[in-house]
């Protein structure tokens, strides 16, 4: 018998493991940097979610537009980190229009059509990578193996403590005065799919989420092809498979957006799932609040439907 949807989430919260979260007022928002761009401010400011850990996050604001705006988090995958979706190299230097990568520079697409947008950077990749691994490699690509493995041996997950710091972001967002806190949506690409449809679950103030290049089936995806160990969270598969998991944001507005020749998350999971998904929204009466695109290409952000109806969504 299936469990009902609260228990479900309750038992998501559980299996990513607790983590002590810094308390109100101990840790207050401080600003990096303010730099104009192209139609947009972009600032760097430094948050907390986990005593110990401090994490920056770059806040683009688009120019003009009534306030508070509608706001986006926006979480990238596997990469260099947040850098990567602002239209920043790694070094923080600025990125040719034309070199987007998979991931497209979204963030960046986003903040153009209006909204702001809050790019945190995500635990092991970029300048979050650990010290240890560098000291190994310099050119390390990310720390996922070594904090996953690490925060297992805790019972703790290396998802659990990336959801506790993105959500340290939406509370962030809640409180700016240009933010609306009743139009906030959330896109992830792979990884960030991951872990914007798991956060989301966990945080009803978010309106509407984009997945991009994740949403499939366990079976056909994470159980059958080699992914990083942080996509991997012990006994997910236990009480659901993957599409049951992501179905728990319904009714809200969902977005499911996936490459037709993406070698890791394949089309034929992609479409099983995307079909047990419009089975779970039907049954909620809101099969009109569920999206989905399978685009010509592989894995990487497409955009082609996803921006603008994430935008305009938050802007009803």
């Amino acid at each position: 018998m299936a469990m009902r949807k609260e228990d479900l989430k309750q038992k998501l919260q559980r299996l990513l493991g607790d983590f002590e979260t810094v308390a109100d007022g101990e840790h207050q928002p401080r600003m990096l940097e303010r730099v104009q761009c192209e139609g947009y401010i972009r600032e760097r400011v430094e948050l907390s979610a986990v005593p110990g850990l401090s994490f920056g996050a770059y806040v683009l604001i688009p120019e003009g537009g009534r306030r508070p705006l509608p706001a986006v988090v926006a979480i990238h995958g596997h990469g260099y980190g947040s850098r990567e979706i602002v239209g920043l190299q790694a070094d923080g230097s600025p990125s040719a229009p034309d070199k987007t990568g998979i991931h497209g520079q979204f963030a960046v697409e986003l903040v153009k059509r209006g909204v702001m947008v809050i790019a945190p950077d995500i635990a092991g990749f970029g300048e979050r990578r650990l010290a240890s691994d560098l000291a190994k490699d310099p050119h390390a690509p990310n720390s996922c193996y070594s904090m996953a493995t690490q925060l297992l041996m805790y019972g703790k997950t290396l998802t659990g403590l990336r959801v506790a710091e993105i959500r340290r972001a939406v509370e962030y967002t809640v409180s700016r005065t240009d933010a609306d806190e009743r139009r906030i949506g959330m896109m992830g690409f792979s990884g960030g799919g991951l872990l914007a449809y798991t956060c989301a679950v966990l945080e009803e103030r978010i309106r509407a989420v984009v997945v991009a290049g994740y949403t499939n089936t366990f079976k056909d995806s994470i159980m059958a092809v080699r992914h990083c160990l942080c996509n991997f969270t012990p006994q997910m598969l236990q009480y659901a498979e993957l599409p049951e998991w992501i179905g728990l944001l319904s009714p809200r507005p969902l977005f499911l957006e996936s490459g037709a020749d993406d070698p890791i998350f394949p089309q034929a999971g992609f479409e099983e799932a995307a079909r047990q998904l419009r089975d779970i929204y039907k049954r909620d009466g809101a099969e009109h609040a569920l999206h989905t695109d399978l685009f010509p290409g592989r894995h990487e952000v497409s955009g082609r439907r996803s921006f603008d109806w994430l935008c305009q969504t938050l802007a009803e």
